[in-house]
């Protein structure tokens, strides 16, 4: 009589073994989901040499705007991933701001660009917005970002937002010697 009660409670276990996995597992990408937030409180400047990586200056006072942004690359895959934030500032307003992910494919690299009149490696995104305060760039707007970084001892970084018409506040150009960006060569 023993053994036949233990039959019918295993599969039962079972079922809630797996009921509370499967809970698990969605509330774990449900809180990977929510884990972002507008801006780049919670996203560092890497310095030296990441595999890619950028930030354009220092955050900056009571106006202005600045972006950062890190990640990984292969190059021989021509996938990429990383995040990336920027952060608007206007005076007597709130602040615009956005966090962005890369998404999986690398759209275009090169190690023979030439951009402001210097040579460089470039490299094209497509970026997705996973947080944003802006009323007008909605999560999950896709955009496209280019980033060079010159080469031979010349400073003259840049990195340039492109956004649909919804999220075109957003569309920014940073370049000059505040900028800081490294762009992986083939």
């Amino acid at each position: 009589m023993h053994e036949m009660g233990r039959n019918h409670i295993t599969p039962r276990i079972g079922l809630v073994v797996l009921a509370l996995m499967t809970l698990l597992v969605l509330s774990s990408m449900a809180g990977q989901a929510a884990g972002y937030s507008p801006g780049c409180g919670q996203i560092p400047i890497v310095y030296g040499i990441p595999p890619w990586g950028f930030h354009t200056g220092p955050p900056i006072g009571a106006t202005g705007s600045f972006a950062r942004g890190h990640g990984e690359i292969n190059l021989e895959a021509h996938t990429v991933s990383g995040i990336i934030c920027q952060e608007d500032h206007f005076r007597n307003k709130p602040t615009r701001a956005i966090t962005m992910t890369v998404e999986h494919h690398l759209l275009y690299q090169s190690h023979y660009a030439v951009m402001w009149g210097f040579p460089g490696n470039i490299m094209k995104i497509r970026v997705r917005v996973r947080a944003s305060n802006d009323p007008k760039c909605e999560v999950g707007t896709v955009g496209h970002a280019t980033l060079f970084a010159s080469y031979n001892g010349v400073r003259s970084d840049s990195v340039q937002f492109f956004f649909p018409a919804a999220c075109r506040d957003q569309d920014h150009l940073y370049h000059g010697t505040q900028v800081n960006n490294q762009v992986p060569p083939l």
